[in-house]
């Protein structure tokens, strides 16, 4: 397995960036900042919290489950997804509180439901295709991976 190389700063804090994000997600793991200052939660990161302008953050592991708000089934998608249609993207709040949109994977897409219960999880990178980053996507709690 390659060794993961996060971004970090002078005092080797690894850096609030979408790199050391997806980074993370190649370790099996959903990350988000805390402000210190007034405890917001961003996720994807940013180097500045937006309600409070402190750039003093610290990542912390999301428990990765959630309800999903809302969904849209894809019928017509683009060209790099054209071979993956039906498929269904949303918006999940996960336990923390905060929003995540992502593809949600499903045995059949019209199984989305609003409300139901779904946990993270992750796909390698592409390296022949298209994202060459590790990934994120949600499932229904009671099916498996894979």
């Amino acid at each position: 397995m390659e060794e993961i190389i996060f971004e970090r700063d002078e005092k080797g804090d690894i850096l609030p960036t979408i790199q050391n994000f997806y980074k993370f997600c190649g370790q099996g793991r959903l990350m988000a900042v805390k402000c210190t200052k007034c405890n917001k939660l961003l996720a994807p990161p940013r180097m500045l919290c937006p309600s409070c302008y402190s750039s003093d953050l610290r990542w912390i592991q999301l428990s990765g489950r959630g309800q999903l708000r809302t969904y849209s089934m894809i019928n017509i998608a683009p060209k790099r997804f054209a071979s993956q249609v039906p498929y269904t993207v949303g918006i999940v709040k996960l336990q923390e509180g905060i929003s995540l949109p992502g593809r949600i994977m499903l045995d059949k897409p019209g199984d989305a439901q609003i409300g139901m219960d779904v946990i993270v999880d992750f796909e390698p990178a592409q390296m022949d295709g298209w994202p060459q980053l590790p990934r994120y996507f949600f499932r229904s709690v009671n099916k498996t991976s894979g």
